[in-house]
């Protein structure tokens, strides 16, 4: 293969990594929107478990003794009721009202403060994140060959391992628990019946309670994974974000065009408007400005025209082809040219220059006259 050969299959290489290049640069803040309006956040769903089995559990706790009483009245109540009425269908209807609404009783607070506790942990990592995107149909998920490769993928085994970790970590605080208060267990026998679902509870409640705080830390890690996966996925080429700026901004060959069609309407406008100027005052070479004045109109002289180099000797070319006067005032043009725009008024303390300059047009003009 001769050199010129292989320094054409390199150009190519390179032309392919422009179009196709590495994902290597951080997502655009239009990427991001775009992605968090298809539900494509970041989020941790460990760290969501356990914030709901640290606020279940608390509310059980609190609300045990509450449980507990309930319950007892209502044993109480149906025993004693039961010896006062027939065993009907309707008693057995309006015992199960009386069942449903207890249990109501009891569960709400726990429903409730889980479902706020998920509600508050959700809304702490993605925020208010509506999208229908997820739960489209799309083809690809009913590809065999796709969801081989998601179960033997590198999420997978993350999410394998987790698992594997979260019930080492269960079994070990439920055993270290068990083992702490074995010695309570025999004495149970001679324990009253409240009492004994009193340290029962506290038993649990201490389980649940480190169980959910290794799930916190375990979730924090899982957290940062999944931002960082979040991060890698969003990840962009250079050509990516070149092709988003000419959608979003317009392709700057185009925009660069267009400015320069613009620049030339505008220089076409302000060269028409010499050949009414009264004057043009010259550097000689550097700088030019055209002055027009209509006194019944204006209370002072217009610039018409302005320009520097060969803007400027293009004024004055065009200024002598239609008999405008011309006057070389060095100091008077570089002023006027910085000091002023096209369409402004000359300056008030160019006033009595301007005015002289004005005066000896228009003394040439009389003489030519």
């Amino acid at each position: 293969m001769d050199d010129k050969t292989k320094l054409f299959i390199i150009n190519l290489q390179l032309f392919a990594d422009d179009e196709t290049g590495e994902k290597t640069e951080k997502a655009t803040p239009r990427k991001r929107e775009e992605a968090r309006k298809k539900g494509q956040v970041f989020k941790s769903t460990d760290l969501n478990s356990a914030v709901v089995l640290i606020a279940g559990s608390v509310v059980v706790f609190v609300t045990f003794p509450y449980m507990v009483s309930t319950m007892q009245k209502f044993t109480s109540l149906y025993i004693l009721d039961r010896s006062l009425h027939e065993f009907s269908n309707e008693y057995i209807y309006s015992l199960l009202v009386e069942v449903v609404i207890l249990m109501g009783k009891m569960v709400f607070p726990i429903f409730l403060a889980t479902y706020v506790a998920a509600l508050l942990i959700g809304y702490i990592q993605v925020g208010f994140v509506f999208s229908t995107d997820p739960l489209t149909p799309k083809p690809e998920r009913l590809n065999p060959v796709e969801g081989f490769k998601k179960t033997f993928s590198k999420r997978a085994l993350v999410e394998l391992s987790k698992s594997l970790l979260k019930v080492i970590v269960t079994a070990f605080v439920v055993y270290t628990v068990l083992k702490k208060h074995y010695y309570v267990f025999p004495r149970f026998v001679d324990m009253e019946l409240g009492i004994t679902l009193k340290i029962l509870s506290e038993i649990v409640f201490e389980m649940a309670l480190k169980v959910g705080a290794v799930f916190i830390i375990i979730g924090i890690v899982d957290y940062i994974y999944q931002w960082y996966e979040h991060e890698k996925s969003l990840k962009m080429s250079k050509y990516d974000i070149k092709q988003e700026y000419k959608q979003t901004e317009g392709d700057p060959q185009v925009k660069s065009r267009q400015r320069q069609i613009q620049r030339q309407a505008a220089m076409k406008r302000m060269m028409s408007e010499v050949p009414d100027a009264d004057v043009v005052i010259t550097n000689p070479t550097h700088f030019a400005v055209a002055l027009k004045y209509e006194a019944d109109r204006v209370e002072a002289p217009v610039v018409v025209a302005r320009g520097q180099d060969f803007v400027a000797l293009k004024i004055k070319e065009i200024a002598l082809a239609n008999d405008v006067v011309v006057v070389e005032n060095p100091f008077l043009a570089r002023t006027l040219f910085y000091a002023t725009d096209i369409g402004d008024l000359v300056p008030e303390e160019l006033y009595q220059a301007v005015a002289e300059v004005l005066a000896f047009v228009y003394k040439q003009k009389k003489i030519l006259l």
